[in-house]
């Protein structure tokens, strides 16, 4: 990180890049308005919080159409989402995990309504009534923990209100058949008690040829709030959610297979075209005899095509109790909370069948206690207790080449202490210092089969496996806090994040991987000038990685000692990512807002070396240094391991450079009605989807716009907004991979050109 970075923060600073929507929470006569956050496990002011965060408000994701993760890196420039199957990969600032199978979990931590999620198939079905969304960026090794070395995200559901009657109700419509519903109502239950119930339906067809891309579901919540004096309370909150539809699909991507469809023409992968495509490809390849010879790879059953019988069935609630109450001298905060998470998909988004049921539950017991805002020492101190059971079976066939099956069970348990001390030198000059000690087990049992010519196709289990994994790891934060003045921040600090290691799909010994580290640097600042009016923050970041968890399909060994193709975890040794991230807000008056992020990411992995399998020995194709070839299977097929060197190549979702611009502008009406017309545009340069580093796997630099046009009523009840967003309609790659044995590409596209109108109503 250079000195001119480090001067630029000093001078401009920030940790914190809201967004316009952020702040238009109830939009001010004139000045940028302060929206509150929780990030830090203490209520406090975002400009006023030393810590990289997005906030974005409930009505402003309503007002972008967000309902699901994966569309929240819109309003979000530092965050990633990769839809994959029936599970969702997050990567912050290059930082995350390709989610394949059962085995994996994220580095980035997803929280709802307090309580940590784990399962990476579950994070969907509770953007409907929300107070806020909050991104926060790199590692959170003291506050939150468990699996977020890369960051959180944070979602947060509006909460019961004593003695108001009141409610809103969300309807939305556009192309694709996109119909979209939500409501929430509060009830008031005497004098100490409130209920809040919400609710949310989407239904729309999807986007490829084939009818993938689709989004099905319905959700519903409770909340009760019971307030017995004004020093405690308690908030017991139920959620359901059920998703269905199709799922997520694919497209074969052009670089891999001349004949492949444009991705502008969105043809899905079970469409008739491409399977054309891939066959015509297919019949050029050499198959081994016992495929029916040259040219027969798919015609003789030995590679699966995708088809169009995919589906997605999901079940997932929860409830919560948090309980807070004023001791005097501190706040207590308890929050218990279980969830069941179901999730069972037949999915061909890595351009072969992916056939998964998966089922988890989770317990959890979160306690903390944080000191009054007053005095020299200000502290956080909690506890935290994590398990989770997960029963699944997992089989991905790509032919009766190559079939795995396994049903892993698989028992988690986190213990952790933490503590974060805030200690004020002077009224504007403080001190952090905070820690984390975490005990983690993991142990599974396992039955594993892999079949493929000239075996049997699909051998019967075998003998069912065990492991067990402990891990014990201390992190840390220490770092300084200067108010420079009454609206400017600055502040320094070094923290550092922990992600235990695991179990992926093999047979053991070699089936395990170790715990990853990052470590980041931070400098940064943030400033309110001109009678709050404007608003220039800045960022600068060092992170070193050590360890990083790498996910890919690659070779593993099954139960008879032959090696076929499955999810590999390997730690691909070092990387390190620095950059910084420069965000300026204006408002000159009460009509127009204008909003400008722009970050630098240069990531670069220091070591990264893998073996590369190949199930009929072809070479396989990659961007990385090729050093090495041997059999994996001597003596009994052609399979091969191509040993590979990545070293030196960028982290994957790491565009260089990321430009988001927002504008909008209100027109007093004459009846007192307004009219608010608004843009936001996104420009990102080019990045890697997949440490394979072909070219064909690599998005290109692009720009994608939304806008928008809303009428208010005179008396704000009501509201009417015409959309469109991704007005190029271009066609974006969110996630690309290679698939095995015939070496081809397929990727997932962001949404196309939507338009509609939405209407809501507050009462």
């Amino acid at each position: 990180m250079g000195s001119r970075s480090l001067r630029l923060c000093l001078l401009l600073g920030s940790a914190l890049n809201l967004t316009n929507a952020a702040y238009a929470q109830s939009a001010p006569e004139t000045g940028l308005q302060d929206i509150v956050v929780t990030a830090q496990r203490r209520v406090e002011s975002a400009q006023k919080a030393a810590v990289a965060i997005t906030a974005v408000s409930g009505s402003e994701l309503i007002k972008a159409g967000i309902s699901d993760t994966t569309n929240l890196q819109r309003l979000a420039p530092a965050l990633s989402v990769q839809p994959s199957g029936g599970t969702t990969s997050i990567y912050v600032r290059g930082v995350g995990t390709q989610a394949g199978n059962s085995y994996a979990e994220n580095a980035v931590g997803f929280n709802f309504n307090g309580v940590f999620i784990a399962r990476p198939t579950a994070p969907s079905g509770v953007y409907y009534d929300l107070q806020r969304v909050e991104v926060v960026k790199g590692p959170q090794g003291t506050l939150y923990g468990r699996n977020a070395t890369g960051g959180a995200i944070n979602v947060l559901p509006n909460r019961p209100k004593l003695g108001e009657w009141g409610g809103d109700i969300n309807l939305e419509a556009g192309n694709y058949q996109a119909r979209k519903a939500s409501a929430a109502l509060n009830i008031p239950l005497g004098p100490i008690m409130a209920l809040r119930l919400a609710g949310q339906m989407i239904d729309r067809n999807g986007y490829l040829s084939d009818g993938y891309d689709d989004d099905k579901g319905e959700a519903a919540r409770a909340s009760l709030l019971i307030k017995p004096s004004p020093d405690w309370s308690m908030t017991l909150v139920a959620d359901y959610y059920h998703q269905h539809g199709m799922g997520g699909g694919n497209v074969l991507l052009p670089g891999s297979v001349a004949t492949a469809p444009t991705l502008g023409a969105r043809i899905g992968g079970a469409d008739p075209v491409s399977v054309a495509a891939l066959q015509t490809y297919a019949a050029t390849l050499a198959a081994p005899p016992f495929c029916g010879g040259a040219g027969k790879l798919v015609s003789s059953g030995c590679v699966m095509t995708p088809k169009t019988d995919g589906y997605l069935q999901g079940d997932f609630w929860g409830i919560s109790a948090q309980t807070e109450g004023n001791l005097g001298f501190a706040t207590l905060t308890l929050i218990p909370a279980y969830r069941s998470s179901a999730s069972n998909y037949r999915s061909y988004l890595p351009g072969f069948l992916l056939q998964v049921s998966d089922r988890s539950q989770q317990l959890s017991l979160e306690t903390r206690l944080a000191s009054q805002d007053t005095g020299k020492l200000r502290y956080v101190l909690g506890a935290f207790y994590f398990a989770e059971d997960q029963t699944a079976t997992n089989y991905f066939a790509q032919g009766n080449l190559s079939t795995t099956l396994f049903n892993p069970l698989l028992k988690t348990q986190s213990i952790a202490g933490f503590g974060q001390l805030t200690y004020h030198l002077t009224p504007k000059l403080r001190l952090v210092v905070g820690g984390r000690y975490t005990h983690e087990t993991k142990s599974q049992t396992t039955s594993l089969a892999a079949g493929g010519l000239p075996n049997a196709v699909n051998p019967a289990l075998g003998a069912a496996f065990s492991g067990h994994l402990s891990f014990n790891k201390a992190t840390w934060k220490a770092g300084v806090e200067w108010d420079v003045g009454p609206r400017s921040l600055a502040y320094a600090h070094v923290s550092t994040g922990f992600k235990a290691g695991g179990f992926f799909v093999a047979a053991p010994p070699a089936n395990t991987f170790a715990p990853e580290m990052l470590t980041a640097y931070t400098l940064g600042s943030k400033n309110r000038f001109w009678g709050n009016r404007l608003q220039l923050n800045a960022e600068a970041f060092y992170w070193d990685y050590t360890d990083q968890q790498i996910s890919f399909v690659g070779g593993v060994p099954s139960t008879s000692g032959l090696y076929t193709s499955g999810g590999v975890t390997v730690n691909a040794g070092k990387s390190r990512i620095y950059g910084t991230e420069i965000e300026a807000r204006f408002a000159p008056n009460g009509h127009d807002q204008f909003a400008a992020t722009l970050q630098y990411l240069n990531g670069r992995y220091n070591s990264l070396q893998t073996s590369v399998f190949s199930n009929t020995g072809a070479a396989v194709p990659t961007g990385c240094t090729v050093t090495a070839s041997r059999l994996a299977n001597p003596g009994v097929n052609a399979a091969r391991f191509y040993d590979t060197d990545c070293s030196g190549k960028p982290t994957v979702y790491s565009p260089k450079w990321t430009l988001n611009l927002d504008y909008s502008h209100s027109f007093a009406l004459r009846n007192g009605m307004k009219l608010v017309a608004g843009a936001r545009t996104a420009i990102k340069s080019d990045f890697y989807l997949n440490v394979n580093f072909q070219d064909n796997e690599k998005q290109a630099a692009y720009r994608m716009s939304d806008g928008y046009l809303t009428l208010e009523s005179s008396d704000r009840r009501w509201e009417l907004t015409g959309f469109i967003n991704n007005i190029e309609d271009r066609a974006i790659l969110v996630r690309a991979g290679n698939r095995p044995i015939l070496n081809v590409s397929y990727g997932t596209l962001a949404p196309p050109r939507t338009y509609g109108m939405r209407f809501a109503y507050h009462f």
